[in-house]
C-alpha cells in the first residue's frame, strides 16, 4: 500500500522574501519537509530525520498570495531509509491586475517545484 500525504497552504506577505512578493525556493524545501515528516508517522510512528535531497528543481514562481499544494510519497524503503518523491503544484494565483482581493482556482495547476530525498527512521524508533 502506497503512503502518501498532502498539504495546501497559502503563500502570505511574510513568506514573501524578495521583491514583487517573490517567495524563496527555500520556503518549498521546508513546505517538503513538513510533508517528509508526516509521511514517516505514518509509516514509522515517529518523525525521523531528513537525511539528504537527491534532487530539486524549481519549475515556476511562486508568489505571495498563491495557494501551493504539496503532495509527498514514499517510493522506495530500505530497513530505515525511506525514498520519497514531493510536488508542489500552484492551484491558486491572486489576480492584483483586476482588484487587491481577487484570485483565481487555476483550470489546470502549475507545477512550480519537484524533488527526491531520503529520510530514514532508526529501527530502534519505528513502532510500525
Amino acid at each position: 500500500m502506497a503512503i502518501e500525504a498532502m498539504i495546501r497552504v497559502r503563500m502570505g506577505a511574510g513568506d514573501a522574501h524578495y521583491g514583487g512578493g517573490l517567495v524563496d525556493g527555500a520556503h518549498m524545501l521546508k513546505l517538503f519537509g513538513d510533508v517528509a515528516t508526516e509521511l514517516l508517522i505514518r509509516r514509522d510512528g515517529d518523525e525521523g530525520l531528513f537525511r539528504a535531497y537527491d534532487s530539486v528543481d524549481f519549475l515556476a514562481p511562486v508568489m505571495a498570495g498563491d495557494f501551493i499544494e504539496v503532495r509527498g510519497w514514499i517510493a522506495e524503503e530500505g530497513n530505515s531509509s525511506r525514498k520519497m518523491q514531493f510536488e508542489a503544484w500552484k492551484v491558486i494565483a491572486p489576480r492584483p491586475d483586476l482588484s487587491d482581493s481577487a484570485a483565481d482556482l487555476l483550470e489546470e495547476p502549475l507545477l512550480v517545484c519537484r524533488a527526491s530525498g531520503t529520510c530514514i527512521t532508526p529501527k530502534s524508533k519505528q513502532r510500525k
